[in-house]
């Protein structure tokens, strides 16, 4: 039994060892907590369910206690702020039935240093010697890291500002580039194409799709090879260039670049964007960026040439209006020497007995003057720029009556040919005007086809004119009659044809053209309204086009001119006023042969004083227009003056409608158109004495 005791006693002896060395350790591993719980850099309290704080640390203390006059860490919620409270007292009761909870951003009370923010961490400790639950509770201080959080936040939110504004610009960029009338294209530094707008897209007639990529110089080959050259400056207006489009076709551009070198290269912003890769082209890197700017110059051309025109047609206009200022200066004495030549003339003719051989140098004269009057009434006719009295016009008629005398004329190796369409509109048109023109468009082309076999063809049709053909020749678009000389003649050249139109231009021998023929057809077609179209080629003849607006008016009734009288002057006592003698000596003779009574008077205020010495012993006043000093017009006043119911006749080789007007206007009878016939004279004064009488 002893024994056995003893054994009893060296077990309770092992025991004990074994439970001293578990108290040691118990009593270690508590230390060690204890000084872990301490000294952990963590706010650290043991808290019961009913908030009581058990155990708290040194930064727990810290935290919530930082002065000793602040009041005790004894229950966590007083330190909780209101507006966490429930949800920390929410988290506790989590913890008693899941184990663990935690609540992020808790505002906690700091005593007199005020609050701070931290997360809470619960953590249930078991405790089964006890009904109330323990929870571990770890505070962290998130102050430093919220004060990163929201610097971070800040940063980013200046970052996607940024990034905003970048995008708003480069949309900004983009729609201002899209919307650009000029051509804007972007090179990179081996001088593909990078950036293509639409205005490009619509100069160069290529799609955006085949421009990138491609080089310059398959678009703009001289630039390329100014900017590889090194010498173009970082802003430069480089000039004038000829660019070809993607089909070939050449077209002028004015170009402007602006270089940006950049240290380091960069990819497009959002890539993925497809508007982004279609402003900025290929995604890549970019050392250098040239922006070319190409503004399209051909309405620029356009209207250079159109200006170039204008200012040669004010030139054309300049000349014709220098040809009828001479022309209206020359006029007065000229005709006056032409009356008294060709009315000297019937005179003689009149004297000289038949088979004379005088009568023959006598009709040679009178044909020469009659030349020598056409060719006065062509110049006037050219330098007139009053519209002519135009009617309704059917101009078959016109090419009827002028062929029969082109055919007496026309040498026989040439082949007159008329083509006429039927249906043609009428015209308003002066037919003696027109029959002018055609019949110096036949003699040209007769002479054009000279002494060789050929042929001329005179052609009436109709046409529609529109843009740009009608620009061209001058007139508004719509329909017009056509009449057309086509030869088979030498030809014009191009430098020939630009100046066929210049008064006394010609390309004939000296005798065989005075240079009037085409400049008085140019002249008839401006008062009709109308335009003329020259085609012409060396030895290939020529083809003259007139265009005359065609109208909806009716013909006019025709009128039976009235019987020729014989002219018996009757004794009628005629006064006649010139400046010129040749005329006077004419007219006095002329109208003595006739039977009327004649006074002639040089100067015009005796012819005034006359009349009013003996107003009723006149029958007929004839008085030339143009007189230095004292007018045909004044003289027509005075006389009105004298006696209102006196006839008078106004003469001029160059009247007007602002003459004939104004003659009306001051109560002329009539006006007379010099040089004239003296036979026509008589005529008129007869009738003019006839309708007085009656």
């Amino acid at each position: 039994m002893i024994e056995d005791l003893r054994k009893y006693q060296a077990e309770l002896e092992i025991q004990n060892k074994a439970l001293r060395y578990s108290q040691q350790e118990a009593e270690g591993a508590s230390e060690r907590f204890a000084t872990l719980f301490s000294s952990v850099p963590l706010a650290l309290m043991v808290v019961d369910e009913g908030g009581l704080v058990l155990a708290s640390n040194a930064m727990a203390l810290r935290l919530f206690q930082p002065l000793e006059s602040d009041p005790p860490l004894n229950f966590l919620l007083p330190f909780v702020g209101p507006e966490h409270t429930d949800e920390v007292a929410v988290a506790f009761s989590s913890a008693r039935q899941e184990g663990t909870a935690e609540v992020n951003e808790v505002q906690f009370f700091a005593g007199t240093k005020g609050t701070f923010t931290g997360d809470l961490h619960i953590a249930r400790i078991e405790n089964p010697s006890d009904d109330l639950a323990h929870f571990s509770c770890a505070i962290i201080d998130q102050g430093p890291l919220l004060t990163q959080r929201h610097a971070l936040l800040e940063s980013a939110a200046v970052l996607r500002q940024r990034n905003e504004d970048l995008l708003l610009s480069e949309n900004r960029m983009a729609a201002i580039i899209n919307s650009s009338l000029d051509a804007i294209l972007c090179i990179d530094d081996k001088q593909l194409i990078t950036v293509f707008n639409p205005a490009a897209t619509a100069l160069f007639e290529c799609p955006v799709e085949q421009a990138f990529g491609t080089s310059l110089g398959r678009f703009l080959p001289d630039v390329e090879k100014a900017l590889s050259s090194g010498n173009v400056s970082a802003q430069a207006m480089l000039g004038e260039f000829t660019a070809t489009t993607l089909s070939g076709k050449q077209i002028y551009v004015e170009i402007s670049v602006s270089l940006e070198r950049r240290l380091r290269t960069r990819t497009p912003f959002r890539a993925d964007d497809p508007n982004a890769i279609a402003l900025r082209g290929q995604p890549g890197g970019q050392g250098s960026i040239t922006t070319i700017f190409a503004r399209d110059l051909t309405s620029k051309k356009l209207a250079e040439a159109q200006r170039i025109a204008l200012e040669t047609q004010l030139r054309e206009s300049q000349k014709m209006q220098a040809m009828g200022t001479m022309a209206g200066g020359i006029a007065h004495d000229f005709n006056n020497i032409l009356s008294a030549i060709l009315g000297n003339v019937d005179l003689a003719k009149q004297d000289t007995p038949r088979g004379s051989h005088a009568l023959v140098s006598l009709e040679e004269i009178d044909k020469a003057g009659r030349r020598a009057r056409d060719l006065v009434r062509q110049i006037l006719t050219f330098s007139r720029n009053e519209p002519p009295k135009r009617v309704p016009l059917q101009l078959k008629e016109v090419i009827q009556e002028t062929q029969r005398l082109v055919r007496v004329a026309i040498p026989p190796g040439v082949d007159l040919r008329v083509s006429i369409s039927e249906g043609c509109p009428l015209v308003l048109a002066d037919a003696t005007q027109v029959e002018q023109a055609l019949l110096n468009l036949c003699t040209n082309a007769i002479l054009a086809v000279g002494q060789h076999k050929g042929s001329v063809t005179i052609e009436l049709g109709t046409t529609e004119l529109s843009l740009p053909f009608n620009d061209r020749i001058g007139v508004p678009p719509g329909r017009y009659v056509t009449l057309r000389v086509r030869d088979t003649g030498s030809g014009m050249a191009q430098e020939t044809i630009e100046r066929i139109f210049e008064p006394f231009f010609t390309t004939r021998q000296v005798g065989q053209g005075t240079g009037l023929g085409l400049a008085v057809v140019h002249g008839i077609m401006q008062t009709h309204q109308g335009g003329i179209d020259v085609q012409s080629a060396p030895g290939q003849g020529s083809v003259f086009t007139l265009y005359f607006p065609a109208t909806g008016a009716k013909p006019l009734p025709t009128v039976e001119p009235e019987p020729v009288q014989v002219v018996e002057g009757r004794g009628k006592h005629v006064m006649y006023v010139d400046d010129d003698q040749a005329l006077v000596f004419l007219v006095n003779r002329v109208l003595t042969r006739k039977g009327f009574k004649v006074t002639v008077f040089s100067d015009p205020h005796e012819a005034e004083a006359a009349l009013r010495s003996q107003p009723e012993s006149f029958d007929l006043l004839v008085t030339d227009y143009n007189m230095p000093g004292y007018s045909g017009l004044d003289l027509l006043r005075d006389a009105k003056a004298i006696r209102a119911d006196l006839p008078v006749a106004l003469a001029s080789g160059y009247v007007t409608p602002e003459i004939e007007q104004q003659a009306l206007e001051q109560g002329a009878s009539a006006l007379i158109y010099k040089p004239n016939d003296v036979n026509e004279l008589c005529e008129t004064v007869q009738r003019l004495i006839s309708h007085h009488d009656a």
